[in-house]
């Protein structure tokens, strides 16, 4: 009975890293959609954003039967309860790419980016892009020096967020009203993308350590050989 539990906790992880290579390729096709105004891409997104969906479902659905069959403690019940909530933010980061193709949709045959803005979009796509790689690679390897990567990463693309509505509210700016919140739309979706990352990569420190919101110093801890986990 044991053996086959930990082996539910083993089809959790290796469900979620699977999402989450879904989610990298939504927002990879999505970026670049947005980018070159391909409708073509964007339509893949999403239709392909149900896929996203119906495999988070799947998911909550097989922790719910660990948690009702085996009643998991102690670190074991840590791994199904995040894997709950990790799966939510996972398939909110695949929502996100399909807003960002919707927009694509919504303009062809115009380009969504405004003039002005091709250059921080282009870079934003390729920041969420990595994230997504990253995230998947944390949610595989439990490699906890990716959570700081995922933290500077996301403090790249708040800046860029906030050079975008500098930009649209600088007095140069001769943007349309439907250019104007294009923008804002787009890079508040593209800035939240990596804040749900971060927070799944919160999660996966908080399943080495014990700690909602570890700091660098725990985290060099755990990677370092020290005390796993001092909650247990």
């Amino acid at each position: 009975m044991r053996e086959v539990f930990h082996q539910s906790l083993e089809d959790v992880q290796s469900r979620l890293v699977e999402i989450s290579e879904l989610v990298t390729v939504a927002i990879d096709k999505a970026t670049r959609a947005f980018g070159s105004s391909d409708v073509a891409l964007a339509e893949e997104v999403i239709e392909a954003d149900q896929i996203i969906d119906d495999k988070a479902i799947e998911l909550d659905e097989l922790a719910i039967q660990i948690l009702a069959r085996q009643q998991p403690v102690a670190r074991d019940l840590r791994i199904v309860v995040a894997a709950l909530r990790v799966s939510a933010s996972l398939e909110r980061m695949g929502d996100i790419a399909e807003h960002i193709a919707q927009l694509t949709r919504m303009r062809f045959p115009e380009r969504a980016i405004p003039k002005g803005l091709k250059s921080t979009f282009t870079r934003m796509g390729r920041l969420d892009v990595e994230v997504a790689r990253t995230l998947t690679e944390l949610l595989r390897s439990e490699d906890l020096t990716l959570v700081e990567v995922l933290r500077g990463l996301d403090d790249q693309l708040d800046d860029a967020h906030l050079s975008v509505f500098e930009k649209v509210l600088s007095d140069n700016w001769q943007g349309e009203a439907s250019a104007t919140v294009d923008a804002t739309l787009a890079s508040r979706y593209l800035e939240r993308f990596a804040d749900h990352a971060v927070s799944v990569a919160k999660k996966v420190a908080y399943l080495a350590t014990g700690e909602w919101t570890p700091d660098t110093e725990s985290i060099a801890v755990i990677v370092a050989g020290g005390e796993e986990n001092p909650a247990d």
